[in-house]
C-alpha cells in the first residue's frame, strides 16, 4: 500500500530503492513493481547494499531532490541516489534530520516556490529560499500534502492546514485519510507521481 518508498520516479529514469526497513526490502524488488514501472521508463536504476533509501525521504523540486538522512535512508544510500540523479542530468542534496520518520513527513513543496514545513524543517537552512508556509504541532499530519494536475490533495481533518494552501490561490481536493494515519501513512505515501 505504501508504494513510494519502493521507487522514485524522475523524468528521466526510475530508480528502485533499498529500505532502511528490514520488513520492507523485499518490496522493492517484487516483479510487478518492476513490470509497471518498465511500461513508463526505459531505464531503471537501483540502489545497492549497504546504502538505504526510502523514497517517502526524497522531495522533488523541479530537477532537484531533496534527500532526509533517517531511520531509514541512511548516507551510502543518499550519495548512491546522488550520483543516480546526476548520471541523467539531474541533482540532489542530503538533508540532516532527527525528529521526522520521512522528509515528506513535515515537507511538501507544493510548486511555485510555495513549500509547506512543519516541526525541524521550519528552521532547515536547505528551505530558506522557499516561501515556506509554515504548519503547526497540531496538524503536522496535515503537511503531507500532494500537488498533481493544479490541484492540492491534502488530507481532511486539517483546517488550518487546507485554509493556508486555499489562501495562496491553490485549488483543494480533500481526502480521508485516517486509516492510514494509524499506521503512520500520509498521502504522498500512496503514490508513484511521474
Amino acid at each position: 500500500m505504501f508504494v513510494e518508498d519502493v521507487a522514485l520516479c524522475t523524468s528521466k529514469c526510475a530508480i528502485i530503492t533499498r529500505p532502511g526497513a528490514l520488513s520492507r526490502r523485499k518490496e522493492a524488488a517484487l516483479p510487478d513493481m518492476i513490470e509497471a514501472l518498465e511500461k513508463f521508463y526505459e531505464h531503471i536504476e537501483y540502489i545497492k547494499e549497504p546504502g538505504t533509501v526510502e523514497a517517502g525521504d526524497i522531495m522533488m523540486v523541479g530537477d532537484h531532490f531533496y534527500i532526509g538522512l533517517s531511520a531509514r535512508t541512511n548516507e551510502a544510500g543518499a550519495k548512491q541516489m546522488i550520483a543516480l540523479l546526476e548520471k541523467y542530468g539531474l541533482s540532489g542534496q542530503m538533508v540532516e534530520m532527527k525528529e521526522m520518520l520521512h522528509l515528506k513527513t513535515g515537507l511538501a513543496y507544493l510548486e511555485n516556490n510555495n513549500l509547506l514545513v512543519a516541526g525541524e524543517f521550519k528552521t532547515a537552512p536547505e528551505f530558506e529560499k522557499f516561501n515556506k508556509i509554515e504548519i503547526e504541532l497540531d496538524e503536522a499530519y496535515g503537511a503531507n500534502c500532494i500537488w498533481v494536475n493544479d490541484y492540492v490533495i491534502v488530507p481532511e481533518g486539517y483546517p488550518k492546514v487546507q485554509k493556508k494552501i486555499e489562501d495562496l490561490g491553490y485549488k483543494v481536493l480533500v481526502v480521508d485519510t485516517s486509516e492510514y494515519r494509524k499506521i503512520d501513512g500520509g498521502l504522498s505515501c500512496l503514490s508513484l507521481r511521474f
